[in-house]
């Protein structure tokens, strides 16, 4: 196969729904997977990267182990829901199960480069930089489930719909964690919105 040809596929593949991608993963197909990994590599890696205790081993590990539960059971995606939200709960219960095995309840994190798997977010100057690694440095002092919703919400731009899908709980319930989540943060920040 020519590098031309190869580079047309590339784009058949780009331009496929996720869930399309998700049914040729299905049939076998490995370019459908490849692309569908290109897709949410990066956004895995720091969701895992967040939820772990910002780890980089631990966020590599779990990426490593989402996708291979893709490649060996892709029949458990259920096509009638979105894919990214079906994803985003997987990740969630495979961090609620690790907090379980090792007991743990709270995660206290050593600050590294919490943009280091988020090069695809351009920041536009050095202080909105530092303000974004200070408010998610915030992020870790807060429970799972609020952790969870707030990277969700304000990172990834799921609904609140979408979030409750995710945690398992109703929209209520995520506006409370999310209101809980801005109040805590914005005690360091008081000159910081962020309500959408």
């Amino acid at each position: 196969m020519s590098q031309k040809t190869l580079g047309k596929n590339r784009d058949i593949y780009d331009g496929l729904r996720d869930e399309d991608l998700m049914k040729a993963i299905h049939r076998g197909d490995t370019e459908a997977f490849n692309a569908l990994y290109v897709r949410y590599k990066k956004r895995l890696l720091y969701y895992f990267y967040r939820m772990l205790g910002n780890s980089n081993e631990n966020a590599r590990d779990f990426l490593q182990d989402i996708f291979i539960k893709i490649i060996e059971r892709p029949d458990l995606f259920d096509p009638s829901r979105r894919f990214s939200t079906w994803l985003f709960s997987v990740a969630h219960n495979m961090c609620k199960n690790e907090y379980r095995r090792k007991h743990v309840r709270k995660i206290i994190s050593e600050v590294e480069n919490p943009d280091h798997f988020a090069e695809e977010c351009e920041v536009v100057n050095g202080e909105t930089k530092l303000m974004v690694n200070q408010i998610f440095d915030e992020i870790s002092g807060l429970g799972e489930v609020e952790k969870t919703a707030f990277i969700l919400y304000y990172r990834e731009d799921f609904s609140l719909r979408e979030i409750g899908q995710v945690l398992d709980l109703p929209e209520g319930t995520i506006k409370s964690k999310l209101f809980y989540a801005r109040k805590k943060i914005s005690k360091k920040f008081q000159n910081q919105e962020f309500n959408k």
